[in-house]
């Protein structure tokens, strides 16, 4: 008998928060008794510069827990406690490798109940750290979004944490869709499978662009230096200071074993690994090839994406072992492989999920990689006698390896290799893909020349911000080195990227059909449109002549079917839209597959595809717009 499919609720999950608690994080715990904590919380910054914090804890009293009443308020215990601890180890010229019972008592009593290690975890500075800005709006947008805690005060920590909040509001709803997708395919239904794809696809597309947003407000100077050292935990870091880990000291005068946890990582968070383990994604121990696991082992292997999870709370955890138990749908698509569509909306998922974790290389490469080297180059400069700057503090933005060409031992909060285990995962994703050339596409590495279009003669909006882009660069590098010649390249790349641009929106209206003149693709409004569009000129011209007579039963007729019109206007118009986007991505992926067995007639099938998809959500977007 197959296991059942998990019931948010006996999780904590919920179906429009996601991970996110379902109602909103308390801003400071109710009860006086606790006014202490919050007050070295409130005022860390203060601490921290002024290297008062160690003091400040030790003279706290060590608190109950017996005041904490609900989840919330145990949740909230735990972010203050959590903040303070990472202080205190932090805070200081070194860090402190023993923590006192003010903290140690308490923390271990919180982190029992809600299941999470003592440590700064994902949740505690993401998942139950945000507040709204206007308690009036929705609270699921990086526009009106606040953390409640940090430890610099700076925009750019509030800013990091924050994309994190927003990632996984966007991603909420992909957990009951993948759900039902899993309900749908042990039914055999792959209709229903093949949309939850599609949707899941247009998801995990939008959380990258939110994961990119970190570039607009978090300088990488300012997270390398001054965030990243404080979110460190305890785990290989003998370099930054702790090579033994930290005693947690419960007052007791019992003897205590040094302990070491991981710092806070996006690898913690439940929704990237559901995304995993829906789409049938098997990560291995960084360094293990897939050849080797064939191979039996007499020594354990670390998985650091499923020791990630025991950092997570507890119900999440519990959650993601539950659907691993009954993931279904890499085994269904395998086994209906003659279903075209299904098997590229599964593709298109995997090719969306490794996109999303080559922007995380880009972002780490960009905010930890380039800033280590640049550390390691002050680092020798003073060395060399060719700096009077004073050494900082011992943490982890001052760790220095000595062979500068390597990557390899660079380590991220978590305590992991950084590099070798993102380059990995991000190359695990794309191993389950369908298509053979899906395979080849999402295994070669990004951007691989060989896939790319050979048509020259379709404006590409891709290629229109390409193009603008470059040529915005050429401009300036000929601008400041006085090159005359390249300076007027990039003038002519921009200029024809912006012609691009344009061109690759251009459509034109004939009546019910789209036409889009550089390709000569057309495309027929869904009849909602036009039925709607009537209904409006008749309902207008009801309620003008009920107007005109005097007739209120006339006019509010008329009211009711200009509504109803505008109403099945805009079905249409979002039928329309989805489905050209839908077509689009399809006949993209089904032409770069075409290309690759060298099969032209399937290939120009494709291309007819993507045009008349794009054709079809340009002409939707442009009545959109048009009535805005």
């Amino acid at each position: 008998m197959l296991p059942p499919i998990p019931v948010l609720a006996d999780y904590g999950i919920s179906p429009d928060h996601g991970f996110l608690p379902s109602e909103l994080p308390l801003v400071a715990l109710p009860d006086p008794y606790y006014a202490k904590w919050e007050a070295i919380v409130s005022n860390l910054q203060a601490l921290l510069l002024s290297k008062r914090i160690r003091s400040t804890v030790d003279r706290l009293p060590v608190l109950s827990t017996s005041y904490l009443y609900n989840e919330n308020e145990w949740r909230r215990a735990y972010v203050v406690l959590t903040f303070i601890l990472h202080g205190y180890v932090w805070g200081g010229d070194r860090p402190e490798e023993v923590i006192p019972p003010q903290i140690t008592t308490p923390l271990l009593q919180v982190c029992e109940h809600l299941e999470v290690p003592p440590v700064a975890t994902y949740a505690s500075v993401c998942l139950w750290n945000y507040k709204p800005i206007f308690p009036d709006e929705p609270a699921d947008t990086l526009e009106n979004l606040a953390s409640i805690n940090t430890f610099t005060g700076s925009l750019d920590e509030h800013w990091f944490y924050l994309v994190s909040v927003a990632i996984e509001s966007r991603g909420a709803p992909s957990i009951p869709l993948m759900l039902q997708a899993i309900a749908a395919a042990r039914a055999g239904n792959s209709e229903v499978v093949t949309k939850c794809l599609q949707a899941l696809a247009e998801v995990i597309d939008d959380v990258c662009d939110l994961f990119q947003r970190v570039y607009e407000n978090c300088d990488p100077h300012v997270f390398y230096h001054r965030i990243r050292p404080y979110l460190a935990g305890s785990k290989n870091m003998a370099d930054a200071g702790l090579p033994n880990g930290l005693l947690y000291d419960d007052g007791t005068g019992k003897k205590t074993e040094y302990r070491q946890y991981g710092g806070g990582s996006n690898a913690q968070s439940s929704l990237i690994q559901f995304f995993d383990i829906v789409l049938g994604v098997d990560h291995r121990p960084t360094g293990v090839t897939k050849s080797d696991t064939a191979v039996p082992s007499s020594q354990p292997r670390h998985n650091f994406i499923h020791e990630m999870r025991e950092y997570m709370p507890g119900p999440h955890r519990r959650f993601l072992e539950h659907v691993n138990s009954v993931a279904n749908i890499q085994a269904y698509v395998k086994s209906h492989q003659s279903d075209r569509v299904l098997c590229i909306a599964y593709d298109a998922c995997l090719a969306m999920l490794r996109n999303l974790r080559d922007k995380h290389i880009q972002i780490v490469s960009r905010y930890i990689v380039v800033k280590s080297r640049e550390a390691r180059s002050q680092s020798s400069s003073v060395s060399n006698g060719l700096s009077m700057n004073r050494p900082g503090a011992m943490n982890l933005a001052t760790v220095h390896h000595g062979d500068s060409s390597s990557n390899k031992k660079l380590r991220g909060t978590g305590g992991t290799a950084l590099i070798p285990f993102l380059k990995q995962a991000r190359d695990e994703t794309g191993e389950p893909a369908i298509n053979s050339w899906a395979k080849r596409l999402l295994t070669n590495g990004p951007g691989k020349p060989a896939f790319a279009s050979t048509a020259t003669d379709n404006s590409s909006t891709l290629k229109s911000y390409i193009d603008q882009g470059t040529g915005y660069a050429q401009r300036i590098i000929g601008s400041v080195t006085g090159n005359s010649s390249q300076e007027t390249a990039g003038a002519a790349t921009h200029e024809q990227g912006k012609a691009e641009q344009t061109a690759s929106h251009t459509t034109a209206k004939l009546g019910p059909v789209t036409v889009d003149p550089n390709t000569g693709a057309t495309a027929t409004d869904d009849p909602n449109r036009s039925t709607g569009q009537w209904d409006q000129t008749v309902g207008s011209a009801k309620e003008s002549l009920g107007n005109l007579i005097g007739n209120d039963s006339l006019r509010r007729a008329g009211q009711e079917q200009n509504a109803a019109g505008k109403e099945q206007e805009a079905r249409g118009q979002l039928k329309d839209w989805s489905g050209g986007v839908t077509d689009r991505a399809a006949g993209a992926l089904g032409s770069v597959g075409a290309a690759i067995v060298g099969d032209r007639e399937e290939e120009q099938k494709w291309r007819d595809v993507h045009d008349e998809g794009k054709t079809r959500q340009r002409g939707a977007e442009a009545d959109i717009q048009r009535r805005a």
